[in-house]
């Protein structure tokens, strides 16, 4: 073990020790032992792992502070992995000197406005275990290819840029699990104009990741979400879950809890194969939004407070939407958020087991949080192929149901009711435009104050109870 004081380190908080630990680093046996202190320095540390055989930066079960006083990643692992995690794809230098450097139990802590806590590149199977990182720029920033990451217990916490930033990044086979991602003004995990497949981010608290403690000038309505993925131009990003996270945030225009980006369906979505389950999501613009993506099953969260929509789709297909319940926090009472769910210009999707329940005044009693847009608690826009099964739509107003211009789509077992003293449910079902192959059978309409359904003859009506 060589503890970087035997290098020259010092750990004042005022002497420049970035020369005595990177001496420690190039020189020493290879576990780098960070003892008590507050090491201050002002040039990134470079463990270069194809230069000398393993890699460990301990920080001593986290009694041990690392500054970052000048621009650029505090610690920066860097490799020479270019290819998949096939085994049979591997040199054998990767295995000898270069497979899971590891940064475990240290602070880091940014001291200048351009720096960020760690940076990985072309590392195979990099492990951060009991990391916190703070006031930097972004957290933790992964480029260029990696392979095999664990982030795991740490705590990122308020710092300027991305929590977790995969940037332009192929990426395959990484877990983001147990930590605290919260503050980050740009986003807690973002992905943009990545190769990604095979990652898991679970059982993390990812919270509050926007402008508002920050309180930068007019960076407000810059979008942000506590997960943020983008294909871009050039990316595809398949195979993933976000599962058993507390992903809430504080309003910001535009912002998502879970915000999924891919590109047209002429290019096959690019962005697609996600699992969303056991999530608890809300206090945002939208809680989920998912534009021009295929393939993303949705079930077992409780989704509630979204300013605009709870879930909003949009020129995607194949969305399965199991059981959840979208609601709203009832102990609020004068200061409730409205709830909703809007398909556009979607095809092919499921809701099923879907329990969606809106605020007993029908629309946002929170101030800030401006009128509601909506025309109905569940609306259907310019949509095909759509099964909407044993979904209970309860307190809608001024619809439960709002379908218009869609196809092919089918309600059958489900209920509309305004259970409220004051009924403000006009109609449960309002559907109007164009379209075939329509039915809405076997489901329990509350009357409304208008009608129960309004509908065009292309829909068929059959079995419907109506109370």
């Amino acid at each position: 073990m060589s503890n970087i004081r035997d290098f020259g380190a010092v750990g004042d908080g005022r002497t420049d020790d970035t020369s005595a630990i990177q001496h420690a680093i190039d020189s020493g046996d290879g576990v780098v032992e960070f003892p008590r202190g507050d090491f201050r320095i002002t040039r990134t540390l470079l463990a270069d792992t194809s230069r000398f055989s393993r890699l460990s930066l301990d920080g001593s079960g986290g009694t041990a502070k690392l500054r970052m006083a000048g621009p650029g990643p505090a610690i920066f692992l860097k490799a020479t992995h270019a290819k998949t995690a096939d085994p049979n794809g591997f040199r054998a230098v990767e295995w000898q000197h270069e497979r899971m450097p590891t940064v475990r139990n240290i602070e880091i802590e940014g001291g200048h406005p351009e720096a960020d806590g760690i940076r990985i590149e072309g590392v195979m199977q990099p492990t951060l275990t009991g990391v916190l990182i703070r006031q930097v720029r972004h957290g933790i920033h992964i480029t260029n290819r990696a392979r095999n990451v664990l982030i795991s217990h740490c705590h990122i916490y308020e710092n300027k840029g991305i929590g977790v930033y995969l940037d332009h990044v192929n990426l395959h086979q990484t877990i983001i699990t147990g930590s605290h991602i919260s503050y980050c003004r740009l986003g807690g995990i973002r992905i943009e104009d990545s190769e990604i497949r095979n990652l898991q981010i679970t059982g993390n608290d990812i919270e509050y990741n926007n402008n508002r403690a920050h309180n930068v000038p007019d960076a407000d309505d810059i979008p942000t979400a506590e997960i943020y993925i983008d294909v871009g131009k050039s990316g595809s990003v398949r195979e993933g879950t976000i599962s058993s996270n507390t992903l809430q945030a504080t309003y910001s225009p535009n912002g998502s809890n879970v915000r999924i980006i891919g590109r047209s369906p002429e290019e096959n979505h690019k962005a697609g194969m996600w699992a969303i389950s056991g999530n608890l999501i809300g206090s945002q613009w939208n809680n989920i939004h998912l534009t021009s993506v295929r393939g993303v099953t949705i079930s077992g969260n409780f989704i509630y407070s979204g300013h605009n929509r709870n879930l909003l789709v949009e020129q995607s297909r194949n969305i399965v939407v199991g059981p959840n319940a979208f609601g709203h926090n009832p102990d609020y009472r004068k200061n409730e958020l409205c709830t909703g769910i809007r398909f556009v210009d979607s095809t092919n999707c499921n809701l099923t087991g879907v329990l969606i329940e809106d605020c007993q005044a029908g629309r946002h009693t929170v101030p800030e949080a401006g009128p509601q847009s909506r025309e109905g608690l569940l609306e259907l826009v310019g949509c095909r192929g759509m099964n909407l099964s044993g979904v209970q739509v309860l307190e809608g107003a001024p619809s439960g149901i709002r379908v218009k211009d869609c196809s092919d789509t089918l309600l059958s077992g489900c209920t509309v009711l305004d259970q409220r003293d004051t009924k403000l449910m006009q109609s449960a079902i309002h559907w109007t435009g164009a379209g075939t192959g329509n039915m809405i059978t076997g489901s329990r309409i509350g009357k409304g104050t208008q009608a129960a359904i309004n509908a065009p003859d292309h829909v068929m009506l059959a079995n419907n109870l109506v109370e």
